[in-house]
C-alpha cells in the first residue's frame, strides 16, 4: 500500500480556503485533515479531538520538549501546533494528509519534511478579496483593510510554494487541488518503488 503525502495549504484570510477543503474532503475519503492542538479553552459546541486536541499547557511544553509537533506558534496567549503522530499515523495508513497552516507554520514544516508538498491558493483580483471579505459581514471596515494588508504581505511569500491554485470558484479550485494531489503520486520515485515492490 502506497504511503500517504503530506500537503500544506495556506492563503489569505477571505481567500475561500475553509470552503475549498471542505468541497475536496466530501468527495475524497482517502483524505485527512489535520486536526491542531491548543492549549486555548475549549469552546461550546466544539470536540476534543474534532475542532482541536485540546491540552493543557504543561502537556504542550512536554510535547515541545519532546519534539512532537511539525509546527507550532503563540497566539494570543495560546499555544496551537500540529502534532506529529496524527499526520504519521494518517499516512501509514496511506491517506493523503491537509494541513490548513499559516505561512510561518508552513516554513516550520518544510525545514523539517522537505518533501511536504506545499499549495497557496490566492484570490482572483484584489478586488475579490476585499469583496468577500466585506460579504462575510464579521469584520469592521478597519480591520478588513489589517486584513488585505496582511494577505499583501502573505502574497510576498506566495513564490515560495510549490504550488499556486486561484480560487475564482470552488469546483475549480478543488479540480486543481485534486490535479496536484494526483501528480504528486505518479513522481518516478513512487512508481519504481511499486513496481520494483511487485
Amino acid at each position: 500500500m502506497k504511503r500517504g503525502k503530506t500537503f500544506i495549504v495556506s492563503g489569505p484570510s477571505g481567500v475561500g480556503k475553509s470552503t475549498v477543503l471542505k468541497s475536496l474532503l466530501e468527495r475524497r475519503r482517502d483524505v485527512y485533515f489535520s486536526v491542531s492542538a491548543t492549549t486555548r479553552e475549549i469552546r461550546p459546541g466544539e470536540e476534543n479531538g474534532v475542532h482541536y486536541h485540546f491540552l493543557e499547557v504543561d502537556t504542550f511544553r512536554q510535547w515541545i520538549a519532546r519534539e512532537e509537533f511539525l509546527e507550532y506558534a503563540e497566539y494570543v496567549g495560546n499555544f496551537y501546533g500540529t502534532p506529529k503522530r496524527y499526520v504519521d499515523e494518517a499516512m501509514d495508513r496511506g491517506e493523503d494528509v491537509i494541513l490548513d497552516i499559516e505561512i510561518q507554520g508552513a516554513i516550520q514544516v518544510k525545514s523539517k519534511r522537505p518533501e511536504t508538498v506545499s499549495v497557496f491558493i490566492a484570490p482572483p483580483s484584489w478586488t475579490e478579496l476585499e469583496r468577500r471579505l466585506t460579504e462575510r459581514g464579521t469584520d469592521s471596515p478597519d480591520k478588513i483593510q489589517k486584513r488585505l494588508l496582511r494577505a499583501k504581505v502573505e502574497f510576498q511569500t506566495a513564490h515560495t510554494y510549490d504550488y499556486f491554485v486561484i480560487n475564482d470558484n470552488v469546483e475549480n479550485a478543488v479540480r486543481e487541488l485534486e490535479a496536484i494531489m494526483t501528480a504528486e503520486h505518479c513522481k518516478p520515485k513512487e512508481r519504481m518503488e511499486i513496481i520494483n515492490g511487485n
